[in-house]
């Protein structure tokens, strides 16, 4: 019976601090929305397929650099079996200023190979079948559903990861982890919003080696401990006569 208790207790309590999550994760997105209302995914791609191969080449990179890369790409090779069956070293040559050009090469041949074989060469749209593709993880099946087909989810991208350990929402530092604790306390209509708007705040403001906590629209609703302060202005040196 005290068991029984013990744990009705430990249900009772994370179900209110979930509500109360919640009701911060919905100010905070209603502040950020009007602070970035220009959030949006960094990559530039006009269908699915385009969206899988950037973020595969976006792992460890710059977005705008893969942006640079990717016109030409997409010009070359139009469908999954154009990357399937072009030699290796012919897609190298198109990304290979790319950090780990080569790596990433062969996972996109072999994501687009999978594609022919077991998908007719169209990119699925189940996380369960996304994450089959070699070079695919949770965090780039989420992207790819949240913003190629309108399919909520949470891509634990390097700004979600930071934004949300410092707001207290995870202490997880497992991308996997950190998606399982949010996906509960961020409202299914706004997931794919709500990643958008972390990587804008991110980029802007919450940036990592020094936020600019003074200039932040839910500094009342973060607990980071080691908020910067604003910068107290030099005084002017004494004039020498």
């Amino acid at each position: 019976m005290i068991h029984r208790k013990s744990k009705m207790a430990k249900a009772n309590k994370k179900s209110a601090d979930d509500a109360s999550a919640r009701e911060r994760v919905r100010k905070i997105i209603a502040r950020l929305d009007k602070e970035h209302p220009d959030a949006k995914l960094a990559l530039n791609y006009t269908n699915p397929l385009e969206l899988l191969i950037a973020l595969i080449l976006a792992a460890q990179s710059h977005d705008s650099l893969v942006d640079q890369v990717t016109p030409a790409l997409f010009a070359r090779y139009k469908t999954a079996k154009d990357y399937a069956d072009a030699p290796r070293e012919e897609i190298f040559e198109y990304v290979r200023r790319i950090n780990f050009a080569g790596i990433k090469t062969g996972r996109i041949k072999s994501c687009c190979e999978e594609l022919v074989k077991s998908f007719h060469g169209e990119v699925p749209r189940t996380l369960e079948e996304l994450v089959t593709l070699p070079g695919v993880g949770r965090k780039t099946a989420n992207i790819v559903l949240g913003n190629a087909f309108g399919i909520p989810g949470i891509g634990v991208d390097t700004h979600v990861m930071r934004l949300s350990q410092r707001l207290g929402l995870t202490t997880n530092t497992n991308p996997d982890k950190i998606e399982f604790d949010l996906t509960p306390i961020v409202p299914r209509q706004n997931q794919i919003r709500f990643c958008h708007l972390l990587q804008y705040h991110g980029r802007r403001i919450c940036v990592a080696k020094k936020p600019r906590c003074p200039m932040c629209v839910i500094n009342d609703l973060c607990p980071y401990p080691d908020k910067t302060t604003e910068l107290k202005p030099a005084k002017p040196k004494p004039k020498v006569r």
